[in-house]
């Protein structure tokens, strides 16, 4: 099996590709295919000529880090969460996620997620739970990993506008139900940064990885009362 990586050595440098072979098993995460092909000291590609490492981040390998987020086959997905078995076709191909400034091959600076909730000021304050809290929801939107798939699939997400996205979406919810008395503030934050753009292609939902229904997020929010 051939994997094709689009490779990158710095943020200024340009892509190319890279082809490798791949013999292992076909129950083996892509995650473990990027282990497998970066396991040898002497790394070489398809056509036997010396190369560098595949730099790519993981933290858990369970799927509940968002590290390995990336783009196989086309599809934004994580590494340890898509297996060799369940791919189409007889070549793997994986590039970086394209939203995110790549800092070196699979490797995406994501900082922009957490720097729109910083700029945007979206934040609990005092803890203050209300008696109609709906608790089923607030732990399906507090699973949201932050790594970056649901805007890599956004036709309205361009890094660095004003449009943040589902996980602002979702992180915009849990703020104004644990503090009802800022609803209103975050409901304007909201509607600035994304409910005036969104065009609910709800391919964010698609993707997550944690299945989290964004677009309840949004109705529950927009229905909030003070």
């Amino acid at each position: 099996m051939r994997v094709r990586v689009l490779r990158q050595v710095s943020p200024v440098s340009t892509p190319y590709w890279e082809t490798f072979e791949y013999d292992g098993p076909e129950d083996n995460s892509v995650a473990g295919v990027l282990d497998y092909l970066n396991y040898h000291d002497d790394i070489v590609d398809i056509n036997g000529r010396k190369t560098t490492r595949i730099g790519w981040e993981c933290s858990c390998l369970q799927g509940i880090c968002g590290s390995c987020a990336m783009v196989i086959n086309e599809n934004p997905a994580l590494a340890c969460e898509t297996f060799v078995r369940d791919l189409k076709g007889k070549d793997i191909e994986i590039r970086p996620l394209r939203k995110f400034m790549v800092i070196h091959d699979l490797v995406v600076d994501r900082s922009s997620i957490h720097e729109n909730l910083k700029q945007a000021n979206v934040c609990i304050g005092e803890y203050q739970p209300s008696e109609d809290t709906d608790h089923a929801h607030q732990c399906a939107a507090a699973k949201c990993l932050k790594c970056g798939l649901c805007l890599e699939v956004c036709p309205n997400y361009v890094n660095g506008h004003t449009f943040f996205g589902a996980a602002f979406a979702n992180d915009c919810y849990l703020a104004a139900s644990r503090n009802r008395s800022k609803a209103e503030q975050i409901r304007e934050l909201y509607a600035d940064h994304f409910g005036k753009d969104c065009s609910k292609s709800l391919s964010c939902m698609d993707v997550c990885p944690m299945k989290i229904p964004t677009l309840a997020s949004m109705a529950k929010l927009n229905g909030m009362k003070s």
